[in-house]
């Protein structure tokens, strides 16, 4: 079967945080591809007033991916209405893609948090969980986590190891208002795409 990495988030804006985390776990789990997909509307960032709208952050994931053809930009989420959850998403990209195996990206601390998200046994049900594990990471207490992850819903759960990348959207946003510098943090064409539009000033 093909093997995808999915990578979802807000990406607000995407950074090259994601991408080399993305790149790396292809190389580590000999994934064929990695598609991301930006949230639409997320219950977790309902109340967050400075998330672009959802055209506009998948239009930054399109121009950061454009040039890996191993890796493209989907709208599933930003297409559908109301609020977007995981477990629907997964279940979509099973159903349109039955020959293929997928494994959901994401950082090793969403492993303690998933069990809030919204039916955490369908998410388990529907890929396999690439947990990214940053260096000096507190290894047994995931190994723990994993193994009652495993015990409680039959997940099946892998680590990635990551190198300690200090980026964050957030902190891309705030330098951005105060007038700093971000080059070298984000893709130059998606920093020229928001120069252009004034993003987060």
């Amino acid at each position: 079967m093909k093997k995808v990495g999915i990578m979802g988030g807000t990406f607000n804006p995407i950074h090259i945080g994601h991408l080399i985390l993305a790149q790396r776990a292809m190389e580590e789990l000999s994934l064929d591809e990695v598609w991301f997909i930006p949230t639409g509307c997320s219950y977790m960032k309902k109340d967050s007033v400075d998330v672009l709208s959802g055209q506009e952050r998948l239009e930054m994931v399109r121009l950061a991916v454009q040039d890996n053809p191993k890796m493209k930009c989907l709208d599933i989420e930003i297409k559908r209405n109301g609020y977007t959850y995981s477990y629907e998403t997964l279940e979509q990209l099973n159903r349109e893609n039955p020959d293929t195996a997928f494994y959901f990206i994401f950082g090793a601390d969403c492993l303690f948090s998933i069990e809030k998200w919204k039916y955490p046994e369908r998410i388990f049900d529907s890929c396999t969980i690439a947990a990214a594990v940053r260096n000096g990471a507190s290894v047994d207490a995931m190994e723990a986590k994993i193994a009652e992850l495993k015990e409680r819903y039959g997940a099946d759960i892998c680590l990635v190891p990551f190198p300690n990348l200090e980026i964050s959207s957030t902190d891309i946003r705030e330098r951005i208002r105060l007038g700093k510098s971000v080059r070298y943090l984000l893709p130059e064409n998606v920093l020229a795409y928001i120069e252009e539009k004034r993003f987060y000033r």
